[in-house]
């Protein structure tokens, strides 16, 4: 099992091709990352604020709207930490099947 694998169950699934991920064209509004999603602006508002105490998100003012941006370098060193973790349970699902087959191969 590789770690690729853990990995890429933590990815979002592919967006359609006409459609532009959010923050691809750089900070949004949180009426902005509503739009189209049927979420509430304030669990959306909820959700970001969630976020930027970790430090994935932050805010800045524009004129009267607060506008919301990904922090792309601690986003990458979440996605490291969570591939390593992801190569740790690979990697203990690989003993545990092995394990389990030396057991079923000493019953026969």
């Amino acid at each position: 099992m590789s770690s690729k694998r853990g990995a890429a169950a933590l990815q979002p699934p592919p967006a359609p091709p006409d459609a532009v991920p959010p923050f691809a064209a750089g900070p949004l509004s949180i009426t902005r990352l509503s739009e189209g999603t049927g979420v509430t602006r304030q669990a959306i508002t909820r959700h970001l604020h969630a976020l930027g105490r970790v430090g994935l998100v932050r805010h800045a003012r524009r004129g009267r709207e607060r506008v919301w941006d990904l922090n792309r370098k601690r986003l990458e060193k979440a996605k490291q930490y969570l591939d390593h973790i992801a190569a740790q349970w690979d990697d203990a699902a690989e003993r545990l099947r092995a394990f389990v087959e030396d057991k079923r191969g000493e019953q026969r």
